[in-house]
């Protein structure tokens, strides 16, 4: 009977956490900046979660969904998601507005391992909507510089309008202890100062890379993957310093509802960070 009640005062792992929406904005036509906070003060600056995690957001009436946490854990109190307009959830939030309250679950995922990248070079790639989580790892390497050595930064989008963060991206150009380059696939605008031409583009303006030291990291559309790994490989950087994100069809956050299984790991509790010698050994994925 102790054991049954002990159960049953579990805390339920599906009840959200009350959010506020402290700002938000478009970043993109179709992608919206929102910042929350956990409604209770406490809970949320004692708030910990890893660069590369996820949370579970949820609207009344309207449902829940996975989002990458786009803001840096040495930055506690507030969260911030960038979301694209994509489906019945995404819908109700863009026509949230500040002060609304939403749910909040998480964080969720194994992050990125950070204790093993200190003192390692830093490269990040990323394109769309794959900036959300990279952000996140950006933003913490940069505000924690002493403990990594280089950090350089690849982001593609397609035009220059569609570049999630741009000024953000622009005004970080100016650091010195960041490399930093742009690239839009055409310039639709005629004022773009940056490269023109796709992602893997950019490598070419890389300066020498130390190889053994070296954590590249990865996320933006699929095809994107393979281009920007075949740069990696070309590199000879090793296969398990190759970092990426993956989503899959992820659903409750706590490996229950097996929505996101590939072969025998789940996205939302083994992933969503996974090397690339990880990736080549799930034969359902490539």
């Amino acid at each position: 009977m102790n054991g049954e009640n002990k159960q049953l005062t579990k805390t339920n792992p599906f009840m959200p956490e009350t959010a506020r929406i402290v700002r938000t904005y478009h970043l993109t036509e179709d992608v919206k900046f929102f910042q929350v906070r956990i409604v209770e003060m406490d809970k949320a600056l004692s708030f910990k979660y890893r660069p590369g995690q996820f949370a579970m957001i949820s609207v009344l009436g309207a449902g829940e969904a996975p989002f990458s946490i786009s803001s840096t854990p040495s930055r506690p109190g507030l969260l911030e998601f960038c979301i694209r307009k994509a489906g019945t959830v995404t819908n109700a939030l863009f026509r949230m507005k500040e002060n609304d309250l939403v749910g909040f679950r998480g964080p969720y995922g194994n992050g990125f391992p950070l204790e093993k990248m200190k003192d390692k070079d830093i490269l990040i790639t990323v394109g769309g909507l794959g900036v959300a989580p990279l952000r996140s790892v950006l933003l913490y390497c940069l505000d924690n510089r002493d403990q990594f050595r280089r950090v350089s930064l690849l982001h593609g989008a397609k035009r220059p309008a569609e570049m999630i963060f741009r000024e953000e991206f622009f005004a970080l150009k100016q650091r010195e202890d960041l490399e930093c380059h742009l690239a839009v696939d055409e310039d639709d605008t005629g004022t773009w100062t940056e490269n023109i031409g796709v992602v893997t583009t950019l490598f070419l303006k890389l300066k020498e890379i130390d190889i053994a030291n070296t954590f590249a990291l990865i996320c933006g559309p699929p095809v994107m993957y393979k281009f920007v790994i075949k740069e990696l490989v070309k590199l000879n950087i090793p296969k398990d310093q190759i970092l990426m994100t993956l989503e899959r069809r992820m659903k409750c956050g706590v490996g229950k509802c097996g929505h996101c299984a590939i072969d025998y790991v789940y996205t939302c509790l083994d992933g969503p960070v996974f090397t690339y010698w990880d990736v080549i050994h799930m034969r359902e994925l490539i």
